[in-house]
């Protein structure tokens, strides 16, 4: 059975010199310039953001205003905060059923250590990801992988109830996600995946036995199946040194020279 538990806040550490507006500011950042958080997209409010991080309205109000600062949201009273970012992204397109089968493989040749597993109301951008209306709860769960007794990356996944209902601890324990999903009757069409680098907290840093700090390899993955519907959205954190991606590019792949 699933351990449920109520909606936690996200991890920050309050015993670091760095303050904690800016520490949100930090994770807020990252989510917009990955384009995790799209442009146009609405940013939680002040009150949103208390209630996630566990702080004062005062200290998300502080974190919204320096983000808007840097000019990644624009902040209008009785409308909101909205994203103005635009990443410059430029999509490119591989083949759905090689990537699967190196996600397998890679599943197949780590060992997973569970540390989460609950439900949860979706919020941005989770909710837009999976497009679902924002509070609809999904099952969130929370994984290391480990290769050759060190940590190799950490990943926080979100699935949709029907999917996610079908999941046991146990096979969370031990089974690639993709193959869950797909014990639960669904057939993958296709995914949308953002690489970018990031800096670990003090949560990542315990997890990959990194510093606090140090670079590391952020992977967004949302995954539909063949009818469009988004039936999984992840985000993976890599130790650099021990995880490479590697693209094999020819004539007829999809780049252009503004990305060089």
């Amino acid at each position: 059975m699933l351990v449920e538990k109520g909606e936690s806040a996200v991890a920050i550490d309050r015993m670091q010199a760095v303050p904690l507006y800016h520490q949100i500011f930090l994770q807020l950042r990252e989510e917009i310039t990955s384009g995790e958080r799209t442009y146009g997209s609405r940013m939680p409010t002040e009150q949103e953001l208390s209630a996630q991080f566990g702080v004062s309205r005062i200290t998300a109000r502080r974190a919204l205003d320096e983000l808007a600062e840097h000019h990644l949201v624009e902040r209008k009273r009785r409308v909101g905060t909205h994203v103005i970012f635009r990443s410059p992204v430029k999509p490119l397109q591989g083949n759905i059923a090689q990537a699967l089968e190196s996600l397998l493989n890679f599943g197949r040749a780590t060992q997973v250590k569970l540390l989460e597993v609950d439900r949860v109301p979706a919020r941005a951008p989770i909710d837009e990801a999976l497009g679902l209306a924002e509070g609809t709860t999904v099952l969130r769960v929370v994984r290391d992988r480990w290769l050759d007794g060190q940590p190799l990356a950490h990943f926080v996944s979100y699935t949709p109830m029907d999917i996610g209902a079908r999941m046991t601890r146990a096979k969370l324990k031990s089974t690639p996600m993709l193959t869950l999903i797909a014990e639960a009757g669904v057939t993958i069409g296709s995914a949308t995946q953002t690489i970018s680098a990031t800096l670990a907290d003090a949560a990542l840093s315990s997890s990959l036995h990194v510093d606090i700090g140090s670079p590391v390899l952020r992977v967004s993955r949302t995954v539909l199946d063949t009818r469009g519907r988004p039936v999984q959205h992840i985000l993976g954190q890599f130790r650099p040194d021990r995880y490479q991606i590697r693209l094999d590019l020819n004539s007829s792949s999809n780049i252009g020279p503004e990305l060089i």
